[in-house]
């Protein structure tokens, strides 16, 4: 849930904090006073689209920071924050975006900068902002498919796997079998580059690791004369007359008389006469060495010309041997593809042919499914739709199919929600449904369902019970509290009915400070809040039978609201 928003500098409003409660929030104040800004400012720091129209006058950037919580660990969200390398270890999101006067944007999740893109991924799955004339995912076809899979949830789950599975594998064996498409002339010169590649390749007799031990070696027979210099000096001075070996021989006799008249000394005699033994060995093997080695100018040249060769072999077939020897393989494949294209085109025809079948089968449980929950999901919208006095109206789930032999990843079904919200009216898409009043109702009787599939942690209402009133505006109340048992909802109202079953109700009004015009939010209770909602019943003075039925429509909203939860 969203647990506090910071604006600074954002329209009129100069500095502003406002925290929240779990459940039900509803704004409210007189018209032009800010409530919708604020509801902007959440609209940018969910990605939405900034202008530097937004920007305060006199000022050089805004600023949105949102604090959201999350006691779900398994909500999608840390999923995303993962993909992008955020940390969210805590439960907490910290949102937060600037715009600046020259029309930057600079954007945070939890302290890390990203992308705008990045920021209204991560955003779409924390907020959903819906107002009456907005276009949004229950308003998008294109979306339908995924609500009602959604809906059904794992009874179609696994099916739907298993059948991206297959269409995954059928669309990497369409693009094979497309290149097979190509024209001869390309064909040929296809063939004619490999050949010449691989032949170029197979020439130079590439072995694993030879050029690591080409270097070595150069670097020996570069530096020949001074490591010949460097072993006949050590040798002399281990070998040479009174030089290291004997004075150690010396040493080592001197030693052993001693430990054959004190035993104390026996170990440090031990010790001394195997090192004497093995400074032989040294100076024997040192010896051997010297005499075997032969600067060959010859093979110095062999080397250069043959890591001359590997170079340029590099250059075009990759950054080492390995890689060089990994291409070959591969570009055989390739070219054994190209010249037995015939035999091929008739193995992946078929192959195309068996999973193209898979995908038909698989594709037709996905249908029987869904036709399933569509007929469960009609009658739970139908239950809302009762509730919300729209009784004569009907709902279903359409169904049409891609063109034959066509797939996607979702099958062949082309979904879309059509309603009907007058007896004998025919049932048209929920996109043309035009009523403000019909469509509000709509929207909270889907909203009311797919709140508790979507995971959506903060729902926004901006207005939409406009146009209603009655018997249908205590509905629509009653609804937006039903949605937010699930998630919480920030909810935009004039109508009392709305605001008497807030959690929290939120007063916003303008003020003026030093000559600016402000706006400014305190949270109503007791007293202050049963005035408020007397000037909505009223809608202009207050008086002793507004106030005595705004009381009774809170009363009557506790006890309604108590057997929600």
């Amino acid at each position: 849930m969203l647990r506090e928003l910071d604006i600074r500098n954002f329209a009129i409003i100069d500095a502003l904090t406002v925290s929240f409660t779990d459940g039900l929030t509803v704004l409210t104040g007189e018209t032009g006073a800010g409530k919708s800004i604020i509801i902007d400012a959440v609209h940018l720091l969910a990605g939405g689209r900034g202008s530097q129209e937004f920007i305060r006058h006199g000022a050089k950037k805004a600023e949105i920071e949102g604090l959201f919580s999350l006691d779900n660990e398994k909500h999608p969200v840390f999923r995303k924050l993962d993909e992008f390398g955020i940390n969210s270890s805590d439960g907490d999101i910290l949102l937060r975006r600037e715009l600046n006067d020259k029309g930057k944007n600079v954007c945070r999740i939890n302290g890390k900068l990203v992308t705008i893109s990045i920021l209204r991924e991560v955003g779409a799955a924390l907020i959903d902002i819906h107002g009456q004339h907005e276009t949004q995912e229950l308003m998008d076809e294109k979306q339908h498919v995924y609500l009602l899979d959604q809906f059904a949830g794992k009874s179609i789950a696994k099916a739907k796997e298993s059948y991206l599975n297959t269409y995954d594998k059928y669309l990497k064996l369409k693009r094979e079998f497309a290149s097979y498409n190509e024209n001869e002339q390309q064909i040929a010169q296809k063939i004619d580059l490999l050949t010449f590649q691989l032949r170029e390749i197979e020439a130079a007799e590439l072995v694993a690791g030879e050029e690591e031990e080409l270097q070595q070696e150069r670097k020996r027979l570069q530096n020949f004369n001074k490591i010949y210099e460097s072993v006949s000096a050590a040798h002399e001075a281990i070998q040479g007359e009174s030089k290291g070996l004997d004075w150690v021989g010396s040493a080592m006799s001197e030693l052993e008389h001693a430990a054959s008249v004190d035993e104390a000394f026996s170990s440090q005699s031990e010790t001394l006469s195997s090192a004497f033994y093995q400074l032989q060995d040294v100076s024997t093997e040192i010896k051997r060495v010297i005499d075997d080695m032969e600067f060959d100018p010859e093979r110095l040249n062999e080397i250069e010309q043959r890591l001359t060769l590997l170079q340029s072999l590099k250059r075009k077939y990759g950054a080492s041997v390995e890689d060089m020897l990994l291409y070959y393989e591969t570009q055989v494949d390739e070219l054994d593809r190209l010249i037995n294209r015939d035999q091929r085109l008739q193995l992946d025809q078929e192959k195309l042919k068996e999973l193209t079948e898979d995908l038909r089968v698989e594709a037709e449980e996905l249908t029987i499914l869904r036709k399933k929950a569509s007929k469960q999901l009609g009658n739970a919208i139908m239950e809302q739709l009762q509730a919300l006095h729209m009784g004569k109206a009907s709902f279903e789930v359409n169904f049409s199919s891609l063109p034959s032999g066509r797939f996607d990843r979702n099958g062949r079904d082309v979904i879309a929600f059509y309603i009907s919200t007058n007896l004998g009216e025919p049932l048209k898409p929920l996109t043309k449904v035009a009523s403000g009043g019909e469509l509000s109702r709509m929207m909270l009787a889907l909203k009311t369902i797919f709140s508790k599939h979507q995971g959506i942690t903060s729902i926004i209402f901006d207005e939409v019970d406009t146009g209603v009133s009655g018997r249908v505006a205590q509905a629509i109340a009653e609804k937006i509290a039903a949605i937010s048992v699930h998630s919480q909802v920030l909810c935009i109202s004039h109508l009392p009915q709305v605001a008497a079953m807030a959690d929290q109700h939120l007063f916003i009004e303008k003020k003026v400070e030093k000559q600016r015009t402000v706006t400014a939010v305190h949270e109503l209770d007791g007293q202050e809040r049963t005035e408020e909602m007397s000037r909505m019943l009223s809608g202009a003075e207050i008086t002793e039978l507004t106030l005595q039925h705004a009381e009774e429509l809170l009363t009557l909203a506790r006890d309604r609201k108590l057997t929600m939860r």
